[in-house]
């Protein structure tokens, strides 16, 4: 039954009238440091290290300039492509940017907002790394929100689209005509953002220019590290290995070519895989595709180039998939988080015999080295020994214990201000007896996942969503009131699509692109168990369709098509969010679609619950306090929280397969979280440990 009480407080979040000043003991530290403070010097990217790098975070100079253009409304992917790739640096740049902290957060020094009329421009003299005479300067951006164009030595390089992940460029044709860098040794990088927030349809999460409740202050522009690498004119982009419990080892890499070499250079991957001893057990030399890759479809870049996008600095790609096999793997799990060290090199050597018998003249070129690391694990959704539907790791039946995880700082809003920042979530989450973090709408930095990895915390990845503006009836108060709408409501029908937020073309186009981009670029990550694809009805289209395009790129892993209502009777999960009720572990009802059909059945999640709110004065970001529950004492709230994990628990027997308790942390107005939004306090510790439990 409803409680109508707590839903009706629930519909309406508080004003905000103002925030308080809040950091996190990290942000402090950086803050400290002064301007020669090292910004996420860490390798940003673990699954392919190579030995040296060039970090490019730090101070930048920037500049807020008006789009110039009559119409105010917000740019879809090809206008914003368009406005980006043609615009002119501006003459002045009104101050410094500390990157990758967004402008709208305090670390970065501005706490300015971009609007959906402005151009966000960075400016930078960078010293050119030493190199070979054949190497390549590779310029890498882990994220900027979202249309970004950038230029090198005042020339068009490359333009890119999507907020959430990672582009690299290779610079070396900008750099004094190709010949080297200025004679100063210097080249300079200018890049130019449009980012017109929730104004716009594109995939933004949590993101509002006018923030409150649920939603949180928007960030555009450069939120994740920049940096350089120097490598070999044959150098691979992508490398993924993925083991599974019968000791198979998918090996997948991406490789371009750049001159002298040519396209035609035969290519092969020399990999050794080693234990946590360091003994070798598995090698192989694995041959590359002779032929330039395209892309799976759908993919960003794709859509990019279809709209007229330069695709300027890239040479074609080349593709290895490979099957390798070891013998009695040690199985990773949360327990022992196995990881096997991961050592390859690219051989790029003369090419094949032409058609008319000659032999290649190509020489030769070094290795590309890199290390990476590899695990091997399992899972699945099957049936237990009573017929349940359960969460299966390495073939037992495990109970997911989760918490929602928003991934935001007060201080640097969606960029944790130090790596530390990001393990002491993931131990603070370990040490409160979960075993899993759904990632709630938003792609995280590399690293996060390669904690996870490494600390045995399992993952729920979301996708992000986006769309039109948001219809409140139909993706909250309707579905809240009347839960039987839930299996009834379709996604592929015209007019509700108009309802969800997801008509446009244009929008359901770029979402499905992101969406497989994301489980493409995180595929190698052994701690993700889970992909969530639609949350709550917002942007939600065809979730079959995407639950089928997600299960086709990669089948290793258990999906959730829609996560909280709006269930398409598709993927791996039936899903329930449940604030406002008891708690139940109902039965699947109804005729399976797709590849679900096939197998039958799916198991029930819990994906969202709890949010019970508790402010602790000291630490609060704002004077609106958002989230469900009033308790009289901080031990009330510990009692009520402990108590709702327990009902959630004692579900299991009943055909519960697993939980997600909402929320990790506090975010700006919501106060439901098991730690504060600086991190100092840890609300569900004993009061005895409580202050100190945080950083």
């Amino acid at each position: 039954m409803l409680d109508v009480k707590r839903a009706l407080a629930a519909a309406r979040a508080p004003e905000r009238t103002h925030t308080l000043p809040l950091s996190t003991p990290w942000g402090d530290a950086l803050a400290a440091a002064g301007d020669d403070a090292e910004v996420l010097p860490e390798h940003p990217r673990p699954t392919l290290e190579r030995a040296s790098y060039t970090m490019l975070n730090g101070w930048w100079d920037y500049a807020f300039v008006p789009t110039g253009r009559a119409d105010a409304s917000p740019l879809d992917l090809a206008g914003a492509l368009a406005l980006v790739s043609t615009a002119a640096p501006p003459a002045t740049f009104a101050g410094r940017i500390r990157v990758p902290f967004s402008p709208e957060a305090p670390l970065s020094g501005v706490r300015r907002t971009l609007t959906p009329g402005e151009l966000l421009w960075y400016r930078r003299r960078v010293s050119a790394p030493a190199r070979g005479a054949h190497d390549r300067i590779i310029l890498h951006v882990d994220a900027v929100d979202w249309v970004a164009a950038i230029r090198v030595n005042g020339r068009l390089a490359a333009t890119h689209a999507g907020g959430y992940l990672p582009f690299e460029l290779d610079v070396t044709p900008y750099l004094n005509d190709g010949t080297g860098a200025d004679a100063d040794g210097t080249f300079l990088i200018e890049v130019c953002v449009y980012d017109p927030s929730d104004a716009g349809m594109q995939p933004r999460g949590k993101q509002r220019l006018h923030p409150g409740g649920i939603w949180y202050t928007a960030q555009s522009g450069i939120w994740q590290s920049v940096w350089l690498e120097v490598v070999p004119a044959a150098h691979l982009t992508a490398l993924s290995c993925r083991g599974a419990a019968d000791g198979t080892l998918a090996v997948e890499a991406l490789a371009r070519v750049a001159e002298p070499l040519g396209a035609d250079a035969a290519l092969a991957l020399d990999l050794a895989v080693f234990d946590a001893e360091g003994t070798r057990v598995l090698d192989a030399r694995l041959p590359f595709d002779a032929r330039p890759a395209t892309a799976p479809a759908p993919s960003l870049a794709q859509l990019a180039a279809a709209m007229g996008a330069p695709a300027l600095g890239t040479a074609p790609a080349r593709r290895l998939r490979a099957t390798l096999a070891l013998d009695t793997p040690r199985l990773w799990s949360p327990a022992e988080p196995y990881l096997y060290r991961v050592e390859a090199a690219l051989i790029a050597g003369a090419a094949p015999c032409t058609a008319d018998g000659a032999a290649s003249a190509h020489a030769a070129a070094e290795p590309d080295r890199v290390r990476s690391y590899a695990a091997f694990r399992t899972v699945h959704v099957e049936r237990d020994g009573a017929g349940t539907p359960r969460f299966f790791l390495n073939g037992k039946p495990l109970l997911l214990k989760g918490v929602l995880d928003q991934g935001y700082w007060p201080d640097g809003l969606m960029t944790a201000p130090a790596d530390a920042a990001l393990v002491h979530d993931i131990e603070a989450a370990r040490a409160s007896g979960f075993n899993l973090l759904r990632k709630h709408l938003k792609v995280e930095r590399a690293r996060w996942y390669y904690h996870c990895d490494r600390m045995g915390m399992l993952v729920c990845q979301d996708a992000v969503q986006g769309g039109s503006a948001y219809n409140l009836w139909h993706t909250s108060r309707k579905p809240t009131v009347f839960s039987a709408t839930w299996r009834r409501y379709r996604d592929d029908i015209p007019h509700h699509r108009v309802a969800l937020s997801s008509d446009d073309a244009r929008y359901q186009l770029e979402w499905t692109a992101t969406c497989a981009d994301m489980v493409r670029h995180l595929a190698g990550h052994p701690s993700i168990v889970a992909w969530s694809l639609f949350n709550e009805g917002m942007g939600q289209f065809d979730a079959c369709a995407a639950a089928e395009l997600v299960h086709t790129i990669d089948p290793t892993r258990p999906l959730d098509a829609a996560s909280g209502w709006y269930d398409q009777h598709c993927g791996d999960v039936y899903s329930h969010h449940n604030y406002f009720r008891p708690l139940t572990a109902p039965r699947d009802r109804g005729r399976l679609k797709g590849y679900a059909r096939e197998r039958g059945f799916r198991a029930f999640l819990l994906s969202e619950f709890g949010g019970w709110a508790q402010p602790v004065d000291g630490h609060r970001f704002s004077d609106a306090v958002y989230g469900y529950g009033d308790f009289a004492s901080p031990a009330a709230w510990r009692a009520a929280v402990r108590a709702s994990l327990a009902e959630a628990e004692a579900l299991a027997p009943h055909g519960l397969a697993g939980y997600v308790y909402t929320q990790l942390s506090d975010v700006e107005d919501e106060a439901n979280g098991i730690l504060t939004y600086d991190r100092r306090v840890n609300k569900l510790a004993t009061p005895d440990d409580a202050e100190g439990a945080g950083a």
